[in-house]
């Protein structure tokens, strides 16, 4: 199972990124782990920032995506 963590970040003109953090264990299959970040990066709009291997075999996969401000124009 992944454990995910979410966080936000923003610069000063305003423009921000959401990022995800997923985490795996190392008895999980890697073409499960793959298929799953593929599916957040496809369906989610997400994009890969970084991913990491752990001593012990523990995963990190960090995901990011721009936040979008909506307007009002009425």
């Amino acid at each position: 199972m992944l454990a995910t963590d979410r966080y936000v970040t923003e610069t000063d003109d305003g423009r921000g990124w959401e990022y995800m953090v997923l985490t795996c264990q190392p008895r999980e299959s890697l073409a499960e782990v793959r298929r799953r970040v593929i599916d957040h990066a496809e369906y989610g709009r997400w994009e890969l920032r970084r991913s990491a291997l752990y001593t012990g075999g523990v995963r990190k996969y960090w995901l990011r995506r721009r936040i979008m401000r909506v307007v009002r124009t009425a």
